[in-house]
């Protein structure tokens, strides 16, 4: 991104009619993130340090439904999302960015026709995006949670409960404040795949625990690889957590009367209030979670699972405290786009479909 665009003195451009000159406007960029759960999109226009956003859009597509049984992305998941990813091209007519990077995570890196998905979205929509590997996702996911990093603390976890997977990332972070991404796990537990793996509308106490089990198998030996339970000891790690699970948790939490991203993103909750959150969810019938503003039909079915993948990194790495992010892959790829001139460069042609 040249500087000039951020330099005080403005810019201004001859616009042909009698009225002078019109200020030069900053380029748009956009990014989508295609989850195993949520279809999300981000465009916005580069600041001096940070972006400024112009349109969000997200929507629960669940692409990943039914996965983890048949190994495929099913019709009536397809229809979902290539509906969302419809949305999502027209919002981007308006804007014209001028570069772009739109991915796609565990769902489609999974699935077998998880290829022909991405041609079919190309075809029905004209958005091209990309698989991208787990260790990209961690590095973006970090990326775009930089902005709540202490930098008074020398580490940070950061893990992300998505719908058919969970990222751990384990970042050193110097006394410049820069971040660098020292360890990356993927485990094949998320919302989705473990609510499927329990029928009914929850999980029952057994099934939890045995979850919470599961989820400290995996992360056992990336402790035993990074030690972080020696840095927890030194009181120098801060944890952070990037995904549907804790920010409805947080919002939750909070009472909120209606979802609040700017009371929830950077939120800091002990994990006491995780404890007394989890136990307020367990006993929530069914159908006041379908009803609750935070919550909603589409992730009705989901919480309880999220809450127990979290317990187990928790129980893992105890803390004590979590920072909620309601930022992440989106985001990161924002910065990345505006900082490191990644992305694809979106011609005319496109423009006009």
């Amino acid at each position: 991104m040249k500087t000039e665009l951020y330099k005080k003195k403005k810019k201004y451009l001859h616009n042909g009619k009698n009225d002078g000159f019109r200020k030069i406007q900053p380029p748009v960029f956009a990014a989508i993130d295609l989850g195993t759960t949520n279809c999300r999109l981000l465009v916005a226009a580069p600041t001096p340090h940070s972006f400024s956003v112009k349109e969000t859009f997200s929507r629960i597509t669940k692409l990943g439904e039914g996965l983890v049984t048949s190994g495929e992305l099913s019709e009536r998941a397809m229809k979902r999302t290539v509906s969302a990813l419809k949305l999502c091209a027209k919002k981007l007519e308006k804007y014209k960015p001028e570069k772009v990077r739109f991915v796609a995570t565990e769902a489609c890196r999974r699935a077998l026709n998880g290829a022909d998905f991405i041609k079919r979205v190309k075809e029905e929509t004209g958005l091209s995006l990309e698989i991208i590997s787990f260790e990209e996702e961690c590095r973006l996911a970090v990326a775009g949670c930089v902005p709540l990093i202490n930098r008074n603390i020398r580490h940070a976890l950061v893990f992300d409960i998505g719908g058919g997977s969970t990222e751990i990332s384990w970042a050193k972070i110097d006394e410049a404040g820069r971040v660098k991404l020292e360890g990356m796990l993927s485990f094949p537990l998320g919302v989705i795949t473990v609510s499927e793996a329990f029928t009914g509308k929850g999980l029952s106490s057994a099934g939890y625990r045995a979850v919470v089990r599961k989820v400290r198998s995996y992360l056992e030996p990336f402790e035993a690889e990074h030690s972080i339970l020696e840095a927890i000891e030194q009181g120098d790690v801060q944890m952070i957590g990037t995904s549907g699970t804790v920010t409805t948790i947080g919002a939750f939490h909070l009472d909120l009367p209606y979802y609040n991203r700017s009371a929830v993103d950077g939120l800091a909750l002990s994990f006491d209030d995780l404890a007394k959150a989890k136990r307020r969810l367990e006993k929530l019938p069914y159908a006041e979670k379908v009803a609750h503003p935070c919550i909603g039909p589409q992730r009705a079915d989901l919480s309880l699972a999220g809450c127990a993948i979290l317990q187990g990194i928790c129980d893992m790495w105890p803390i004590g405290e979590v920072t909620v992010a309601d930022r992440g892959l989106r985001e990161g790829l924002l910065l990345d786009l505006i900082r490191s001139g990644n992305g694809r460069v979106v011609g005319k042609a496109e423009h006009e479909k």
